[in-house]
């Protein structure tokens, strides 16, 4: 189905639309990549079921109380509204989890703890849960690249911004809004997303995706009520694209889904250091590299990651996933990025990997894009060895679904093998099976 995306009048009335595509319009490799987004998001949140963020969310779920229809990971039930922010602030904790690069965030922390707790406390299907994050991780996409990135760049994240826009479409698609109560949940919205990215290296930035999708469930819930909202919270006069960026995306692109250019960590760190990481790989594989033997190394970048993964001097674990110099110092020493428990405070105070770091030029240039690296390393006797990766080229499904099992087997051992063992029958659970799935205890696991 080919999208004619007009700004700004449009623009509101296309989500609409998008919000009640019907599921024969989807094209075939979006709805596959919604099923592995589905358990790669699972996965993602069963390991970060112990974080210390996680328990606080739990404790908080838990003073709280309220109506257990949905769902917690590593806990029990709640409220649709409070499992949605507990589950979105848990499968980010780790920050392993998919990230769409138009959008500038992360779709599944945001989208589907909405739309699994809505589908739950209804009793709908995994299927019916699947297609409304489909809808709602499109138009994510679609406000992300209006914002575009002046947005970004000005300190707003937008897993929790423009993620929140995704997390009311799929909530109002399971709740059968009709156009006007979609239209004044979406208002609603506008008046409620937020995320700063000043929260980065810190708890705050997961909790923005909990925010997220907290903020889906109660705008639509509040819409499904009759509450009223502004006609047009997204492009209205001093609406959330006046307000929140410096000047607006002249045209969204047309098409099919935006949606299939999703990407999936295969490192437990932030997505801009992956194409740094796999450049690396892919010398050391061709050449035998020590970490002594490296004199310095430069590497350019964009811009715009300066300000996200460039840490130079990390302070715990969280911060050392954030920064371009220690990854590298670590990837080059053998250490194992795709494991989370690498990431420790201590590595932080890595004597080795700090010496590295002074070696280390991380550059910013525009001609590179968002998704590619390129750099030399400089060896003792004088040679060289350049690096690029461009994370762009797309992966075959296969690949992908082999090396995301790999990583959920790898996080979680044979539980997150069994995960993955569910791939071709996911339509045939209930959502509340997958919540059920989700909230087993750590002595289960």
């Amino acid at each position: 189905m080919q999208f004619h995306w007009g700004l700004p009048m449009q623009f509101m009335d296309e989500l609409l639309d998008l919000a009640a595509m019907p599921v024969e319009a989807f094209s075939a490799k979006a709805s596959t990549l919604v099923r592995f987004s589905l358990l790669d998001w699972m996965v993602c949140g069963l390991a970060g079921r112990r974080e210390p963020l996680a328990e606080k969310m739990r404790a908080l779920a838990s003073a709280e109380g309220g109506r257990p229809v949905a769902s917690i990971i590593g806990g029990t039930a709640a409220p649709a509204r409070m499992a949605a922010l507990v589950n979105g602030a848990t499968s980010h904790a780790l920050d392993y989890d998919d990230t769409h690069f138009a959008h500038v965030g992360h779709l599944s922390v945001a989208i589907y703890p909405a739309a699994l707790a809505v589908a739950e406390e209804l009793n709908a299907g995994a299927g019916d849960a699947m297609a409304a994050f489909l809808v709602g991780a499109e138009g994510a996409i679609r406000v992300g690249t209006v914002l575009g990135r002046s947005h970004y760049n000005r300190g707003f994240h937008q897993t929790a911004t423009s993620g929140a826009f995704g997390a009311t479409l799929a909530a109002g698609r399971l709740l059968s809004l009709d156009r006007d109560q979609m239209r004044a949940a979406l208002g609603l919205c506008a008046t409620r997303a937020s995320g700063l990215k000043s929260q980065f290296g810190t708890m705050g930035k997961p909790y923005n995706a909990g925010i997220a999708a907290a903020n889906g469930v109660e705008c639509t819930a509040l819409a499904r009520l009759g509450f009223t909202s502004a006609d047009d919270g997204i492009f209205g006069m001093q609406g959330f694209v006046e307000t929140h960026t410096r000047q607006a995306e002249e045209a969204v692109p047309t098409g099919e889904f935006l949606f299939e250019d999703n990407k999936y960590k295969l490192h437990a760190c932030c997505h801009g250091t992956h194409s740094m990481i796999e450049a690396l790989l892919v010398a050391a594989a061709e050449r035998p590299l020590a970490l002594g033997a490296v004199v310095g190394m430069r590497l350019t970048v964009n811009p715009r990651w300066l300000r996200v993964c460039d840490i130079k001097a990390p302070r715990s674990g969280l911060e050392v996933k954030f920064s371009y110099a220690w990854l590298a110092g670590m990837v080059l020493r053998g250490d194992l990025t795709g494991d989370d428990r690498v990431y420790t405070d201590a590595l932080a105070k890595d004597a080795t990997l700090s010496n590295f770091a002074r070696r280390v030029d991380v550059i910013g240039d525009e001609s590179v894009t968002d998704l590619e690296a390129v750099g030399v390393l400089h060896l003792s006797d004088g040679s060289e060895i350049p690096l690029h990766y461009d994370l762009a080229e797309s992966m075959p499904e296969e690949i992908l679904a082999f090396r995301l099992r790999h990583k959920a087997q790898a996080i979680l051992g044979e539980e997150g093998a069994a995960l993955w063992d569910m791939l071709d029958a996911l339509e045939t659970h209930s959502a509340r099976a997958i919540g059920a799935r989700l909230s087993q205890s750590n002595e289960q696991l």
